[in-house]
C-alpha cells in the first residue's frame, strides 16, 4: 500500500469516460487497491474496493441491476451509497448501517474518470489548455508499461531521446544535440507547485501528424504533480497560444502503470482514430524503452547515474519528488 500521503491523498485517472457506461462494472487497480468502477443510471461514478464485504467477492464479478451493485456470491445488493440494501438469504432483515462497501472519492475532469483512495486536499491536476475552445481535444490510452509511473513521466520530459526513439517523427540521428533551456519553479496560480523548463528547441522531421519536411520546433514542460506532466509548444501559422499534450500515469502498483494521454490540438481534420493511431506510434516506441531501464523504480539519490546537461529536466524532477518525499515507485535516495 502506498503510505506516501501526496499520493495517496491525491486524484489519479482510472478510466476513460466516454467509456464507463451504466450497466457495467469494470476492475481498475489503483496504488496496489482493486478498484469496482461503476456508473449509476443519473450519471455519477462510484469508485468501491472491489469486494464484498460479507465474504470477500469481488463486486466486478458481478452484475448491476435496478441500478445497484449484485454480488455474484450471494445476491447481495447495494444501493448507490455503498450500502446494503438487501440480503436474499435473510428476506425481511433489517440491513445495519455497517453493511456497506467501502467507497472512495470518484470525479470525472478532461474526459478521463479520477479516483482517490484516501481525502482529496485539492482538485486534479490544472489544465488550462482542455478549456481552450480553439484546441480539439482527444483522449488516448490507456498504455500498459512494465514499470514505475516516474520512469514514465522522466522519459516523457527528455528531449535526447527523440533522434533515436523516434527518428524519422520527432527527431533526427545527424541532429541530435539538445540545445540548453531553462528550468525553473512552476506555480500553477492555485496553491499547487511543480517544475517547469522552457525555451526547449528540437529538430522534428515531422512537426504534427499532417505536416512533413521538418522544423524547429519550440517546447515546454511543466510537472504539475508528482505524476503529471503537460507538453506545450506553438502551432504553425497560429499565434497567441499553445497546443498541449498532457500525460497522466495511473500508478497500479510500484512497478506497473497505466499511461493517459490527453490531445488539446488544432488538428481539425483527422478524426479521432487518426490522431490516437499517431499517438499510439510515439507512446509504443518509448514502452520497451522505460520497461527496460533497470532498475524499473527511479533512483533518486545523486550520482546513482550519469547525468549531462541535457539531462536538466530529470534532475529537477528527482529534485522535486525528493522534496514531496515521494518514495512509491522510486529507489529512496
Amino acid at each position: 500500500m502506498s503510505h506516501d500521503p501526496l499520493l495517496h491523498d491525491d486524484w489519479h485517472p482510472v478510466f476513460d469516460a466516454a467509456r464507463l457506461a451504466p450497466g457495467a462494472i469494470h476492475r481498475v487497480t489503483l496504488l496496489d487497491r482493486d478498484i469496482a468502477l461503476w456508473r449509476s443510471a443519473d450519471g455519477a461514478v462510484h469508485a468501491w474496493e472491489d469486494r464484498c464485504p460479507h465474504r470477500g467477492m469481488r463486486f466486478s464479478c458481478g452484475r448491476i441491476e435496478d441500478d445497484q451493485v449484485v454480488c455474484a456470491y450471494h445476491g447481495w445488493r447495494y444501493d448507490g451509497g455503498g450500502r446494503c440494501a438487501s440480503v436474499p438469504a435473510h428476506p425481511g432483515l433489517q440491513t445495519p448501517d455497517s453493511f456497506r462497501a467501502a467507497a472512495f472519492h470518484a470525479i470525472e475532469r478532461y474526459g478521463l474518470v479520477w479516483a482517490c483512495v484516501g481525502l482529496p486536499r485539492r482538485d486534479p491536476p490544472p489544465f488550462p489548455e482542455h478549456e481552450d475552445t480553439r484546441l480539439r481535444k482527444v483522449v488516448c490510452g490507456p498504455y500498459e508499461v512494465q514499470a514505475s509511473a516516474p520512469r514514465i513521466v522522466e522519459n516523457f520530459l527528455d528531449m535526447a531521446h527523440f533522434a533515436f526513439v523516434h527518428e524519422g517523427i520527432l527527431g533526427d540521428r545527424g541532429r541530435s544535440e539538445v540545445r540548453d533551456y531553462e528550468v525553473g519553479p512552476y506555480d500553477d496560480g492555485r496553491g499547487g507547485h511543480g517544475i517547469i523548463a522552457t525555451n526547449c528547441w528540437a529538430w522534428q522531421p515531422q512537426t504534427n501528424t499532417l505536416a512533413h519536411g521538418g522544423a524547429e520546433v519550440e517546447y515546454s514542460y511543466r510537472v504539475v504533480r508528482p505524476l503529471t506532466a503537460i507538453l506545450t509548444k506553438v502551432p504553425q501559422a497560429q499565434d497567441g497560444f499553445r497546443e498541449a499534450i498532457s500525460l497522466h500515469v495511473q500508478p497500479m502498483s510500484e512497478e506497473t502503470s497505466r499511461a493517459w494521454i490527453i490531445l488539446a490540438m488544432t488538428n481539425f481534420v483527422q478524426s479521432d482514430d487518426d490522431l490516437r493511431a499517431f499517438q499510439d506510434r510515439i507512446f509504443l516506441q518509448d514502452k520497451p524503452i522505460v520497461e527496460n531501464q533497470v532498475p524499473r523504480r527511479l533512483p533518486l539519490a545523486p550520482g546513482v547515474e550519469l547525468p549531462v546537461r541535457a539531462d536538466r529536466m530529470s534532475l529537477a524532477y528527482r529534485a522535486y519528488l525528493r522534496q514531496s518525499q515521494i518514495r512509491y515507485g522510486c529507489v529512496p535516495g
